[in-house]
């Protein structure tokens, strides 16, 4: 009896594996569905339509085959989340820790995260709701914390710094694909932002005097800006 998808993610993260279930028929597919074509095709999905549009369903139907079949390969769409996640993380390019350029090569990994989300709008969300078990996902906080740790950085400070540094990263490229996004009515440019600002009433003194600062910032300024702040901040603690 073939392993069930439930054994085959256990096996995938080393955990306990359960009970093996009653296989499920299948029919015969001049292309066989893969973890790996069903990876292929939610993340092409997601780049072209952002991830709100990913659903199983949507998936199944790239592939030309139904919800069902997907299953015998993914448990839900929680574990093809984790697939997704570690499909990128995988990308990533780890450096050899240096101590004299840890904040370089930390703030390189930070910059290939996100740049690796922002081609797939919104994908972050599915890093927010994911547990760190996947092998490639844990691949990238072992190296960025081999690095702090390689730099002096205490054991606990390096731990959530890096948890501090990966939700930033999250909630940024989850921000930027919102303002990206063509049908978020919500969304109003910076000289709309400005007026709004300048007519608030008086006991907004300081945002309306401030507005330029608070709307301030191109391309990835606020980002970099950000990751330096925490960065000085690990150092110091």
């Amino acid at each position: 009896m073939p392993p069930t998808p439930q054994q085959r993610r256990a096996a995938r993260n080393h955990q306990p594996v359960p009970e093996a279930g009653a296989a499920s028929g299948r029919g015969r597919r001049a292309k066989p569905i893969t973890v790996e074509a069903i990876v292929e095709a939610a993340l092409d999905i997601v780049a072209r339509e952002g991830y709100e549009a990913l659903t199983m369903r949507r998936v199944a139907a790239a592939l030309e085959t139904g919800p069902a079949s997907l299953y015998a390969h993914v448990v839900n769409k929680g574990d093809l989340d984790e697939l997704l996640i570690g499909r990128l993380c995988a990308g990533i390019v780890l450096p050899e820790p240096d101590p004299a350029a840890w904040r370089e090569q930390i703030t390189g990994i930070c910059v290939q995260v996100r740049d690796q989300y922002l081609r797939y709008p919104g994908i972050s969300r599915a890093a927010l709701a994911t547990a760190p078990t996947n092998e490639d996902t844990l691949r990238l906080s072992e190296g960025m914390l081999a690095i702090l740790l390689a730099a002096g950085i205490a054991p606990q400070t390096a731990a959530w710094g890096i948890d501090s540094l990966t939700l930033y990263i999250n909630a940024y490229t989850l921000e930027i694909s919102l303002l990206r996004d063509p049908g978020n009515e919500w969304v109003v440019s910076r000289d709309e932002l400005l007026g709004r600002f300048s007519s608030l009433p008086d006991t907004f003194p300081h945002t309306k005097r401030y507005a330029a600062e608070l709307t301030a910032g191109t391309g990835h300024e606020r980002f970099d800006f950000t990751i330096k702040l925490m960065l000085d901040g690990l150092a110091r603690h």
